[in-house]
């Protein structure tokens, strides 16, 4: 007998469990939780940029977005939403058709549906002409449609029984702002008119709502139409936002369910048995650039190639093998942010270049290091030069939630644009394609002014792979790829840095 749960929640006693529950539970019923305890009360120190962005906060949105949990801001938010879900179908999209007799109300709800990701519907020629054949000449037929201030009931019915049957339209939001007290009534039994009238003609699947500016704040008695309740709003924000999170949930819910990849190349035995070696000699630490190069290897992520040079002779040479441009960078787990201690160097195209650079950056790290380094006793990594887009696919493990995979757009800038989003491992396809999409950034992927597209397909593929890292290495506790430059598409991306952490398991 239930169609909505609400769920006021404040902890996870088991996230995971929480989690299948609510996705099998969502395919069927909604879930509307108001979860409380939002603050961030500070980020904790973190060496890795995926490390510092991850918070609590973004480890439940990520279990809520996938397991197509709604998530209400305020407790009024969330009984909006449950009768929006409660009284009237699901949306089919995101196409809004807005319908007032108040000019200000009906462009409040029209910035509404903008700022929550629904859409207000381009009217087509032979809607609009429908329109007009039942309304006043100074009457607005683009949407939203402005019935004017001397509407009458029957103008309001006919407006509803038109943007109902009209295809373009998913869902209707009609705002009455009452002008003369005596025919509130008419006002309103011509909206229930309207609605009648357009399920009658066929269209029981496009939910309507109601806003009811009666000066009476918190009007939210449904409207009875005699077949149907109308959820009712008292101002035009409540209901949009209330539509929104219900158009959302009906994207989530026919969407097929994802599917969990799985790769046969991958050795995840091995790389979690070196792990476990390392933190057994060492403890906590950072891996070394092999060690990491041996577990990213062992779960076939695309790493740039490279080579380590201990003199300019030797990394002269190298850059002749890999070809001019290259990139020199310090190889130690020591520093962690490599730009920050000035022992990176871009775009090399000579000898010349390459010897300078080497002896800059061993110069550098000396400095770092806070006394001179014998000779060979400095490791610089050389790779070939890549151009493309950077992006950061990292891991770090929540101690309430797991292994916790974010992507972004990359680069020594990342903790400044906070441009990140984060999913919980084990990720399926769909969560890999919500990860790359949920970044604002995605833009410059699909191609951009003269730019081409990136290989995005290569990109998901890296999620799905690090993914598994989380789930069968978890020793790993922050792992932190960046960049990744994603080349152009059918190119592929390359891994050009990489850090990992690795501490005792309580997996």
């Amino acid at each position: 007998g239930t169609s909505v749960i609400l769920l006021y929640l404040e902890s996870f006693g088991n996230p995971r469990r929480f989690a299948q529950l609510a996705r099998r539970i969502g395919r069927r019923k909604p879930i509307i939780v108001i979860k409380a305890g939002r603050t961030h009360a500070g980020s904790r120190a973190a060496g890795s940029h995926t490390a510092g962005l991850a918070s609590n906060e973004q480890a439940v949105s990520a279990l809520f977005q996938q397991s197509g949990v709604i998530r209400a801001d305020t407790i009024d938010e969330m009984f909006d939403v449950a009768a929006c879900l409660d009284l009237q179908p699901l949306p089919a999209g995101a196409h809004v058709g807005i319908i007032t007799n108040a000019g200000g109300p009906g462009i409040l709800a029209a910035d509404a549906c903008e700022a929550a990701g629904l859409t207000v519907a381009e009217l087509a020629d032979e809607t609009r002409a429908k329109l007009r054949a039942g309304l006043a000449a100074q009457a607005s037929v683009a949407n939203p449609i402005d019935l004017i201030a001397s509407a009458t009931p029957e103008q309001f019915s006919h407006a509803i029984q038109v943007l109902m049957a009209a295809p373009e339209v998913d869902a209707l939001i009609v705002v009455h702002t009452p002008i003369d007290a005596a025919h509130g009534a008419a006002m309103l039994d011509g909206i229930r008119t309207g609605i009648t009238a357009g399920r009658t003609a066929g269209h029981a699947n496009k939910p309507v709502l109601a806003c009811l500016m009666t000066g009476q704040a918190g009007q939210t008695v449904p409207l009875d139409t005699g077949s149907e309740l109308v959820p009712t709003y008292a101002f035009p924000e409540n209901a949009v936002r209330a539509l929104a999170k219900a158009a959302t949930y009906a994207h989530w819910r026919s969407e097929p369910a994802g599917l969990f990849w799985g790769f046969d190349e991958i050795h995840a035995g091995e790389a979690r048995a070196l792990c476990r070696e390392i933190v057994a000699a060492r403890g906590d630490t950072w891996l070394t650039t092999e060690e990491l190069g041996r577990v990213l290897s062992a779960f076939g992520l695309p790493m740039a190639a490279g080579a380590i040079a201990r003199s300019e002779d030797e990394a002269a040479a190298i850059a002749a093998i890999f070809g001019f441009p290259v990139v020199l960078k310090l190889a130690t787990p020591q520093i962690l942010h490599k730009t920050d201690a000035n022992v990176v160097r871009l775009n090399l195209t000579t000898e010349k270049t390459v010897r300078s650079a080497f002896a800059e950056i061993a110069r550098n790290a000396a400095a770092a290091n806070g006394k001179p380094l014998p000779a060979g006793a400095i490791g610089v990594l050389i790779q070939p030069m890549f151009n493309g887009v950077e992006t950061l696919i990292g891991l770090t493990e929540d101690p309430n939630f797991g292994p916790l995979v974010a992507f972004g757009l990359g680069g020594v800038s990342v903790e400044v644009l906070r441009d990140v989003s984060f999913r919980i491992a084990p990720l399926t396809d769909k969560d890999a394609d919500a990860l790359l999409r949920g970044v604002r950034g995605y833009q410059l992927l699909q191609g951009y002014r003269g730019r081409p597209a990136s290989d995005v397909e290569a990109l998901r593929e890296v999620l799905l792979r690090v993914s598994l890292i989380g789930q069968h290495v978890p020793e790993i506790v922050e792992l932190d790829l960046n960049p990744v430059i994603a080349l152009p598409d059918g190119h592929g991306c390359r891994i050009v840095d990489a850090r990992a952490r690795v501490s005792n398991s309580k997996r």
